[in-house]
């Protein structure tokens, strides 16, 4: 497939979860995915009734982030922020596993956590952040299988406040593991339609990128995106 044959915009969640993102940049980020069709907005709570009044009435997709970036908080505190989230007006959530507990090898904890989150969205969809950069193949296979299980609705690679974003190799593991059923969202130093492209030809359902108007108009951002 050429790049022309694909609906990148459709791809997208347009993101911005910078700690000093102002509200006016909240304000472009919506306008810009109304202007481009993009899937969706990604920001951080505080954000999502900002946003979800700014996209009141559109196609966008209100996505907030639970647990980010570094995961570790505690279980009761994510299910907190992902029911408070979805009242305030969230349609998708992203949260981030407890990387920690993974290399600890508390497993139960980690599937814990997960199913936690994934009882209180309910029928909203959930994306959980695998953070790849710092799981070796064995433990991404492992979180994906448990996904599945939990029938989480995508799998998610990376927070972009790591050591590093998505790989082409990790989106096909991924997509091995998770088979067809389940999304898989590429995430972090995505900035270019021809990385667009790699990711998903590798396997990738969704992309999460700060670049999605240099991605449907064919340029590249900054390096310092996400």
């Amino acid at each position: 497939m050429t790049t022309e044959q694909y609906d990148y915009a459709r791809y997208i969640d347009h993101t911005l979860l910078a700690a000093n993102a102002t509200e006016q940049q909240i304000a472009k980020l919506c306008d810009e995915a109304i202007a481009h069709r993009f899937y969706a907005v990604c920001v951080n709570s505080g954000y999502v009734p900002f946003a979800a009044e700014k996209l009141k009435g559109t196609d966008v997709q209100v996505c907030s982030v639970i647990g980010f970036p570094l995961g570790a908080g505690l279980t009761s505190t994510k299910a907190f922020e992902a029911k408070a989230a979805i009242e305030a007006g969230a349609q998708e959530i992203d949260m981030v596993i407890n990387v920690g507990w993974l290399k600890s090898g508390n497993i139960a904890a980690v599937k814990a956590d997960i199913q936690a989150v994934r009882e209180v969205c309910a029928a909203i969809p959930l994306k959980v952040i695998l953070e790849t950069c710092l799981l070796n193949d064995e433990e991404i296979v492992l979180v994906c299988e448990m996904c599945r299980q939990l029938d989480v609705a995508f799998v998610k690679t990376s927070t972009g406040f790591s050591t590093g974003g998505a790989r082409e190799e990790h989106i096909r593991l991924m997509r091995r593991t998770v088979g067809n059923e389940m999304g898989v969202k590429a995430s972090g130093a995505v900035r270019d339609r021809q990385t667009a492209q790699r990711m998903i030809e590798a396997g990738a359902t969704r992309i999460g990128t700060s670049s999605g108007v240099a991605i449907v108009s064919g340029e590249t951002a900054a390096a310092g995106n996400y």
